[in-house]
């Protein structure tokens, strides 16, 4: 117990002392001692209730406490409860002028932020931007079901994935269509969500003009390629003393500058697309084709082994998986050392199916494996270009596997070799139908 409180408390006990002493001393002299102690002492237990009558008063009616000046246990309880409430009252202020702040600065994001229930779905509060993007009006909007405020886009499904939502990209605003914008929910408590949407209008015809720029460039230096290349072909070094060699180079590089016009072409393609065709995909003969196309590479270095152990088909477009799946074997040969393994597994995972391309390669740092799937990202220039790669072929994949609702995952380790694998989900995955092997023309861009 602090010094002054143990001071006060002996104060106190020692008036008492001194009323009862003196009460006796009275007692005495009238010969009533007995009834003058009960008299002092039930004016001392009316005096303490009253005291505390006083305390619960103030403290009921939430006044603004006055500092005590005299002794005593009272004197020093109100003295406690005073510094008490000018340190809550400090504390108070303090936390207002946070929450006036982070409010103001929740109110100037160009960003839309709404606070959501996550139990009733019911919108909670939200920044200016929320009424420019969203069409939410303050404070009419409060409490109203955020699915309802926010038709038609389609947020139902979207909300009931909670903490595994995943970010929509691109929707049109309900205020105007040609706003688009990116949502994002963040379970930010155990009771509310927090609903982020930005506009990524801008964003998005930057990308088109990018797309456009690159598909007009690609298909312009399409032409005088084919003239160059068509004219290397038709020069015989025999006519031209000392020049095989530098013939043989450009040559070489024609076509690797005309590969990567065609791979640009097809990523431009495929950015483009919203959607593909939907048939099924004979995995047998697709499994058949790629172990073909590998050996072919390889020309006997590689010990090549091709495994089903899923007996099914998918759904989707066969030129399309077709491309993705070559890309993966064709750089699982490319960059795996002479005598070294390629293994290709189609198999079931749970309801879906997963292709896998493993190597005995080379390998891949971990800090490059985010960014392998960049256009034009290289591990390795100089190897790369020493195989003939373009830098667009894992960009090819991961977009012809968004198209098909799939993902494709990276395993690596330097040293030992990298597995790359395609997952599909079970809405991909069809019963195995009997179908013939594909000829060239069914697999071709």
């Amino acid at each position: 117990m602090p010094r002054h409180i143990r001071s006060a408390w002996l104060k106190t006990l020692a008036t008492l002392a001194v009323l009862l002493l003196a009460a006796v001393l009275v007692g005495l002299a009238t010969g009533h001692v007995w009834m003058c102690i009960a008299l002092v002492s039930i004016g001392a237990l009316v005096w303490h209730y009253w005291r505390l009558r006083g305390v619960l008063g103030r403290l009921t009616a939430r006044q603004r406490w006055e500092t005590a000046s005299g002794v005593g246990v009272w004197n020093e309880l109100d003295r406690v409860l005073y510094r008490n409430q000018v340190e809550m009252r400090t504390r108070k202020r303090r936390l207002l002028d946070m929450l006036r702040s982070y409010r103001a600065a929740a109110a100037a994001l160009p960003d839309a932020v709404v606070v959501v229930d996550r139990n009733s779905q019911r919108v909670q509060w939200f920044n200016e931007a929320a009424t420019s993007l969203l069409g939410l009006h303050h404070p009419g909007d409060l409490g109203e079901a955020l699915v309802e405020r926010l038709q038609p886009m389609p947020l139902a499904h979207w909300l009931a994935g909670g903490r595994n939502a995943e970010p929509i990209l691109d929707v049109p605003s309900p205020v105007d269509p040609a706003i688009r914008l990116n949502l994002r929910l963040i379970p930010y408590s155990a009771d509310y969500w927090l609903l982020i949407a930005r506009d990524v209008s801008k964003l998005l015809r930057l990308e088109q003009v990018r797309r456009d720029f690159v598909a007009n460039v690609s298909h312009e230096l399409r032409t005088p390629l084919t003239v160059v290349h068509g004219y290397l072909d038709m020069m015989d070094p025999e006519d031209f003393p000392g020049t095989g060699p530098m013939l043989e180079e450009m040559r070489k590089q024609s076509q690797r500058m005309a590969q990567l016009v065609e791979d640009l072409l097809t990523l431009s393609r495929l950015e483009s697309q919203e959607h593909t065709e939907e048939e099924t995909v004979a995995m047998a003969p697709m499994l058949a084709t790629l172990r073909r196309e590998a050996e072919a590479h390889s020309q006997g270095r590689h010990l090549i082994s091709v495994t089903d152990t899923a007996g099914v088909d998918l759904l989707g477009s066969t030129k399309e998986l077709h491309s993705a799946f070559s890309n993966l074997v064709t750089n699982a040969v490319r960059y795996t050392p002479v005598d070294g393994r390629i293994d290709v597994v189609l198999a079931r995972e749970g309801q879906g199916v997963v292709l896998s391309v493993r190597d005995t390669g080379y390998g891949i740092p971990a800090n490059h494996l985010p960014r392998l799937t960049e256009r034009f990202y290289r591990v390795s220039s100089s190897r790369s270009r020493e195989s003939g790669g373009t830098g667009l072929g894992l960009s090819i994949v991961k977009h012809i596997l968004g198209l098909h609702h799939a993902r494709l995952e990276i395993q690596s380790e330097v040293g030992k070799g990298s597995t790359f694998s395609c997952h599909f989900d079970a809405d991909h995955v069809r019963a195995r139908t009997e179908a013939a092997l594909p000829s060239a023309e069914d697999f071709s861009a």
